[in-house]
């Protein structure tokens, strides 16, 4: 069975990781496009927001636009040192651009800190904000297991629902490369 010329829903999935900067390390903490004073900061070519990432990657992927690597390589020179909440709406123009309405995202952050409940509702605001579409934020631990359980670094998983924007001409464009 064929869905050509159907507009239906496509899902995308993303995952990032960063290490924490050693400790005395001049890196500050971007989690969720938010500041995290007192935390130490992750280590990337970028802010390593690693929920943002996660987000882009998820939408990037949904749309067929490849993944954070391929739109914001750390061979581009453009996205050092770019806040998550840059390279969050710059996907979601990007989405747009190829053709496509944002549903909604659901982002997870793994590891044991910094503590995001009483931030969430912040964070959740900044992101939605910086995409322009509803990001759901929750967060676990790993029980002590892998590199967030060791307090080493965060990790972050996505899943992203965008849907075609069909044309009153009846056709959805072609995803942009």
């Amino acid at each position: 069975m064929t869905t050509a010329g159907a507009a239906l829903p496509r899902t995308g999935i993303g995952v990032d990781v960063h290490a924490f900067a050693h400790e005395g390390a001049d890196r500050p903490m971007r989690l969720a496009c938010l500041d995290w004073p007192g935390q130490i900061g992750l280590v990337g070519h970028s802010d390593a927001d690693v929920a943002a990432h996660a987000v882009c990657d998820a939408l990037l992927s949904a749309s067929g636009l490849g993944d954070l690597g391929t739109a914001f390589g750390t061979d581009d020179p453009r996205w050092a040192g770019a806040s998550g909440t840059e390279l969050l709406a710059e996907t979601a123009r990007r989405v747009r651009e190829a053709g496509f309405t944002i549903g909604n995202v659901v982002v997870q952050v793994i590891g044991n800190r910094p503590r995001i409940g009483p931030r969430r509702q912040e964070a959740q605001r900044a992101m939605s904000t910086a995409c322009g579409a509803d990001i759901a934020l929750s967060a676990t631990t790993t029980d002590g297991l892998g590199l967030t359980g060791r307090d080493e670094g965060l990790a972050a998983l996505a899943t992203a629902l965008v849907v075609p924007t069909v044309p009153t001409g009846g056709s959805r464009p072609a995803p942009v490369a």
